[in-house]
């Protein structure tokens, strides 16, 4: 079933959805940092608006600074985090190949 919102029933859709909350309120988080690593591509689906604008310089790195700040062990976290976005991109594109490149 789907419903108005595009993104929450997909895998990953929460951590999205938060991405974009957080970058709507101008914060750098874990979540908007990895919307910048895949900017061009959201923006082309049509996840994120058509007129915003990287605002990351390597998104990688500031991804890996911030996961490293929270301790633990930030490359599996890092990892997991991009798979989770690959998967919500390639779900999404599913849904949508009209929007998708």
């Amino acid at each position: 079933m789907k419903t108005a919102d595009p993104i929450s029933h997909l895998p990953g859709g929460a951590l999205i959805a938060q991405g974009l909350r957080d970058r709507r309120a101008g914060h750098s988080t874990i979540p908007s940092i990895l919307l910048e690593i895949a900017h061009s591509r959201l923006t082309t689906a049509g996840v994120m608006p058509a007129t915003s604008e990287p605002r990351a310089a390597e998104p990688e790195r500031q991804l890996y600074r911030l996961l490293r700040e929270e301790g633990g062990d930030a490359y599996s976290r890092y990892n997991a985090l991009r798979r989770e976005l690959d998967s919500f991109i390639h779900a999404f594109e599913a849904e949508h190949p009209r929007l998708s490149y």
